[in-house]
């Protein structure tokens, strides 16, 4: 059995995110400091800083458990439905552009991806 526990690895998680947000908000980045949060976390794994075991745990609970994410944005849909129904057509065009934008982006940097070669 780890030495880890659930508790453990969610102190670990929220102390990830609150060094993002700190540094987020005394750097003026325009990034939210959960995405900094997440890049010091991978950082921190990639470089055997943190162990998995610390966070394993605790992410599997949060990724089996991630319907309840999208509880508080369906909220939102319903709170402002009126507004949605006035402003559909910026909205399904917004849609629609930023995620044929993504597929380019994601097809043009696999593409570039896949051209370098791996050093052996």
């Amino acid at each position: 059995m780890s030495r880890w526990s659930a508790v453990s690895g969610l102190m670990l998680l929220l102390t990830f995110l609150v060094a993002g947000e700190a540094v987020a908000y005394y750097t003026g980045l325009p990034v939210p400091g959960s995405v900094i949060g997440m890049v010091l976390l991978a950082v921190g794994l990639g470089i055997g800083l943190v162990p998995l075991a610390g966070v394993e745990r605790v992410a599997d609970w949060l990724l089996e458990h991630l319907g309840l994410f999208f509880v508080p944005p369906g909220v939102g849909l319903m709170l402002h439905w009126g507004l949605l129904r006035r402003e559909w057509l910026p909205i399904l065009v917004a849609l629609v552009v930023s995620t044929f934008a993504v597929l380019a982006v994601t097809g043009l940097v696999a593409r570039l991806l896949s051209q370098v070669e791996p050093k052996s």
